[in-house]
């Protein structure tokens, strides 16, 4: 008797083995867990760190953002930075999470995340003395790109000035348009670029490098400066030629402030408040640059404000002389 409603199946072949690997996939495979592997490990606690919360990774590029932002905490152990001591007060806690946020390779990590770091977003761009220099501001969340250079916000009743160009950062971004945006984004040299064209776009804000430096990832700046200058914007900015470290490095010297934003043209050493240079990291000519320090005695500022290095207040244009003179005279030395 036949079946109703019976379904038969049909048997069906096995699934043809899967190929074998290539040999070039074997290897692509192999690589891929060695680079997975490395950057794992280099996301590690370094063991120069203290005991405790705070640490830095194997990535620092030894940039020492977090060294000057807090000094309290972080030192140059072995080449690059460490926790040297945990944080002990609300104040030292506050400045190692800002260098934590500004550290352009994300070195920096606290093992006990803490809501205040919410706080510390808002804190930026930080005010670098309100009392002395009111409306000028470090900005922080510092670029690799430029290899953790300091950039700054000048807020201007002419038009804001961005100095350099920070890490693009959506927090940031909202925090300096509610100090009114930028009108210019002041490049000094082509090393500190950064996110340019992401910043420019946002702000709406023009660009303005000298033509010297001008590369093919700026090609588009609006606003490029020929010739050995001096440039101004309004009645309070003067822009100074300072070629050496590059061939279009630009001093930005805001006058009713007695500032100059140097870029890598000059700072304060790490070590002392002597002037340096930064020789070794010349990217065109060392005499020319001294050349461009002797023209600074001419113009009276009491601080520098510089892209790599430290940050200086001088007591009096005299003592600022007497520092570019010393710089000059040692320099010499090692010609």
């Amino acid at each position: 008797m036949a079946l109703r409603g019976a379904i038969f199946l049909r048997p069906q072949p096995h699934p043809p083995p899967l190929p074998s690997p290539s040999p070039y996939a074997r290897r692509f495979r192999r690589s891929l867990v060695v680079v997975v592997a490395a950057a794992a490990a280099s996301r590690r606690r370094r063991p120069q760190n203290a005991d405790g919360e705070f640490f830095v990774d194997h990535r620092c590029i030894d940039c020492d953002t977090c060294r000057w932002m807090a000094p309290e905490v972080f030192a140059r152990v072995d080449g690059k930075s460490a926790v040297t001591k945990q944080p002990s007060s609300e104040d030292e806690m506050i400045k190692a999470l800002q260098a934590l946020l500004s550290c352009p390779t994300n070195s920096i990590h606290n093992e006990r995340p803490t809501k205040k770091i919410l706080e510390v977003h808002k804190m930026f761009p930080l005010p670098i003395d309100e009392t002395v220099l009111p409306g000028v501001y470090h900005c922080g969340y510092h670029s690799e790109k430029s290899y953790g250079a300091t950039s700054y916000l000048i807020t201007h009743p002419e038009g804001n000035i961005l100095v350099d160009c920070p890490r693009y950062k959506e927090k940031l971004v909202r925090n300096i348009e509610m100090l009114g945006g930028a009108r210019y984004m002041f490049l000094t040299h082509k090393d500190d670029v950064g996110d340019h064209e992401k910043w420019s776009k946002r702000l709406k804000c023009e660009r303005i490098l000298h033509s010297g430096d001008v590369e093919a990832s700026t090609a588009d700046v609006e606003m490029k400066l020929h010739g050995e200058g001096p440039w101004s914007i309004g009645n309070d900015f003067e822009l100074v030629h300072t070629p050496g470290h590059t061939k279009g490095s630009v001093c930005l010297y805001y006058k009713p402030l007695k500032v100059l934003f140097t870029g890598d043209h000059l700072a304060k050493s790490e070590e002392s408040d002597d002037l340096v240079i930064f020789p070794i990291y010349n990217r065109h000519s060392v005499s020319l640059q001294l050349d461009s320090v002797k023209k600074l005695i001419n113009l009276n500022f009491e601080w520098i404000l510089p892209g790599h290095g430290r940050r200086i207040r001088f007591k009096d244009n005299q003592e600022k002389n007497s520092a570019l003179e010393a710089c000059l005279d040692k320099q010499l030395l090692y010609a």
